[in-house]
């Protein structure tokens, strides 16, 4: 699986998604300007010391993007978009687009990508989720569809075992 972070503005949620990405062997794609800088102290506390291990990319802009990699199949997430999440088909080699916090993916991009065009379902009051939170539940989702490859599937107490 791929992120794609289309000019994420708050270092916290991009450090948090980073440390997310490292946690499902998932790799981040950065689509510039950043709102901020990648040595910043923000990341590195949101990410932990997991930053190190992150599969991580920088492009220019969206088109840089497509040249390197032509054909890749891209969900991006958007309140406007007519479909949920759960109404798609992951496949494990897919990339999830997001927008920035302010503002979203550009509706430049969408109306080019219509089809793929996802959105989480919330109540109307609501504008957006936080953009960490956004990442993790469509991530998540499309890592379940796929079994859960290569993931752990069971965890082990510290001190104690669990009962038979």
């Amino acid at each position: 699986m791929h992120i794609i972070l289309h000019q994420p503005e708050i270092p916290a949620n991009t450090g948090n998604i980073g440390r997310t990405c490292v946690a499902t062997g998932t790799s981040l794609h950065l689509i510039e300007p950043l709102g901020f800088r990648l040595n910043e102290k923000e990341i590195k506390r949101a990410g932990m010391d997991y930053w190190q291990y992150l599969d991580v990319a920088r492009y220019v802009n969206f088109a840089e993007f497509q040249e390197m990699h032509p054909g890749a199949r891209i969900w991006m997430a958007t309140t406007k978009a007519r479909r949920a999440y759960t109404e798609v088909s992951f496949r494990p080699d897919d990339y999830l687009m997001f927008g920035k916090e302010s503002a979203g993916i550009p509706e430049e991009i969408l109306v080019d990508h219509e089809e793929t065009c996802i959105r989480i379902p919330m109540l109307p009051a609501i504008r957006s989720l936080n953009l960490s939170n956004a990442v993790a539940i469509v991530l998540y989702e499309a890592l379940r569809q796929n079994g859960f490859h290569e993931m752990q599937r069971t965890g082990e107490l510290h001190r104690l075992h669990w009962k038979e």
